[in-house]
């Protein structure tokens, strides 16, 4: 779609409280269109309080939703860990199963408030504009997508951020461009990515990255630390002997393994549009539960078994990545590997 397509239609724009969330909703009110704000909890681990993009929204006019996704956010860990759903260089897929997650919850916020658009404001040269959407329109093939950065109209009016903060200046909105950045940083309860900018550079170390769920293993402490780990049927139930949910479960989980440094990767990707993307990951709670729940996999699935797992789980990584996982190869795949699972109940011991 177009903006002036979108007249008559009732907007939810997924929005982040920055620059171009500010820039893109002001824009569309005015030229008159209805828009209302969506963001999603999804437990992100750089954000103190998630209430405070609906102040930070206020100025544009537009009303904001603050959408509770953190338990939805958590099970979609589980099935990544039971999944054993890595992508390219061990990456865990921390951003892909961010957006399945989001577009899921936030299309039923959005359609009971009587959107009929979703926006989204990923860009043109990223992988994330497919996922957007791809889930959109497999979810609900009726609701209508808009993708402001490949609107010519709104490309040709901000080139850059610049041009944002001076048009939002002018409509008495604060906004500032901010120091240059060395690279981009998404995250949620799976982990955080870190990509473009310096990072695209092959010739710029990964150690410019400042973790903030892990550390630098020459940073971690030297002593070991055991764990013990309680899987049933291929889910973490128990950690050190204490029950938790498995939001509670990931977020315990994050706590300890980043402590110590694990999970850290420094990967060159291929992505969903053609190009490749280098990045630095974090998801220390992931790697903690998948290397356990492996061991059990390993003493419970006889070869066949173990080699028709494999081909599943790089069937429902590369979904995920695709942003496809809904579609039948992800969902066939996912439903038999909880046969497999059925048998995966073991304690393991880390350290």
């Amino acid at each position: 779609m177009l903006l002036e397509e979108l007249k008559g239609h009732k907007v939810g724009i997924c929005v982040s409280g920055g620059l171009d969330s500010k820039t893109v909703t002001t824009r569309l009110r005015e030229a008159g269109v209805d828009v209302l704000g969506f963001t999603a909890d999804l437990a992100q681990p750089d954000e103190d309080d998630i209430s405070a993009v609906v102040e930070k929204m206020k100025p544009t006019g537009a009303e904001t939703f603050v959408v509770d996704l953190k338990d939805e956010m958590a099970n979609a860990c589980f099935m990544m860990v039971r999944a054993q759903a890595m992508y390219d260089g061990g990456y865990w897929n921390s951003t892909g199963i961010a957006r399945a997650v989001t577009v899921a919850g936030l299309l039923k916020a959005m359609k009971e408030k009587g959107c009929t658009v979703l926006a989204h404001g990923a860009t043109g040269r990223g992988n994330d504009q497919l996922r957007f959407e791809r889930y959109t329109n497999v979810l609900d093939p009726n609701m209508h997508v808009y993708a402001p950065w490949r609107d010519p109209q709104l490309l040709a009016q901000f080139p850059g951020r610049k041009q944002m903060v001076q048009y939002l200046a002018d409509k008495g909105i604060e906004a500032s461009v901010g120091p240059a950045k060395r690279y981009s940083t998404d995250a949620n309860l799976a982990g955080l990515s870190h990509e473009a900018e310096d990072l695209e550079h092959l010739d710029t170390p990964c150690t410019i990255v400042k973790p903030l769920m892990c550390v630098w293993p020459h940073e971690a402490p030297d002593e070991t630390r055991k764990v013990t780990l309680r899987f049933e049927k291929g889910n973490c139930v128990a950690l050190d002997g204490k029950e938790m949910s498995p939001l509670d479960m990931m977020l315990a989980a994050n706590d300890l393994a980043g402590a110590y440094g694990i999970g850290l990767k420094n990967a060159l990707e291929n992505r969903v549009i053609g190009t490749k993307s280098r990045g630095v990951y974090e998801a220390p709670g992931l790697e903690l539960l998948a290397t356990g729940l492996r061991y059990v996999y390993q003493a419970t699935m006889d070869r066949r078994s173990t080699g028709l797992f494999h081909t599943m789980s790089r069937v429902v990584a590369e979904q995920i990545y695709d942003g496809r996982l809904f579609d039948p190869p992800a969902r066939t795949s996912l439903a038999g590997m909880e046969v497999l699972a059925e048998y995966a109940t073991g304690t393991v011991e880390l350290s």
